[in-house]
């Protein structure tokens, strides 16, 4: 699995820009992948978007950083040789749509496959495995397990603020090993127990 986090100036693919990426391969964590970029020419600023992953306008328009297309390109080809390329994360939906937007952008061909593993459908899984209720968010009427209730659940402290790109892979890949193997995987996480073992 290619385990994978995106930070955005806003929500919406098509406006927004990349301005991070954090990865890593689930097969061999220790091969990650850090790298942050400028916002691509007319790309719209979301200052609550910008807040959360902690940049500044100034930060994402800084023309020495590389472009949303040189950042792209050097993600794809970092990972071409994966065993697996299944884009895995929590809501990773949103992170797929927000990099197939942006190699359009950047006129490349998009390699990767349509099919995720969501961090969020494993944890609901797991919850209704064990007998347990999966929170709802009773004014939205919606699951209530973001990352932060996930990771909870995990045995894990919430994610530092503000969200970091290679902070949220880490969290993801290591949400996946409790859930699915039972197993600890990061040593950034060894100090936290798995709850349910």
């Amino acid at each position: 699995m290619l385990i994978l986090d995106i930070e955005a100036s806003g929500v919406n693919y098509d406006k927004h820009s990349i301005v991070s990426i954090g990865a890593l391969d689930f097969d061999n964590p220790t091969n990650q992948f850090y790298a942050e970029c400028r916002v691509w020419d007319g790309a719209h600023l979301d200052p609550e978007g910008l807040e959360v992953c902690g940049f500044t306008e100034e930060q994402v328009t800084d023309l020495n950083k590389m472009s949303e297309a040189e950042l792209v390109r050097n993600f794809t080809d970092w990972s071409k040789d994966f065993a697996d390329r299944t884009l895995t994360g929590q809501n990773v939906s949103f992170d797929r749509d927000m990099l197939r937007a942006a190699t359009g952008r950047a006129g490349y061909d998009w390699n990767f496959a349509h099919r995720t593993i969501d961090t969020h459908t494993l944890c609901w899984m797991h919850m209704i495995k064990a007998g347990l209720p999966p929170p709802i968010d009773e004014e939205h009427k919606r699951s209530a397990l973001n990352l932060d209730a996930v990771l909870n659940y995990c045995g894990i402290p919430e994610e530092p603020q503000p969200h970091n790109a290679l902070t949220g892979a880490l969290c993801h890949a290591e949400i996946v090993s409790r859930l699915l193997h039972n197993k600890k995987l990061l040593p950034e996480f060894e100090q936290y127990e798995i709850p349910w073992l």
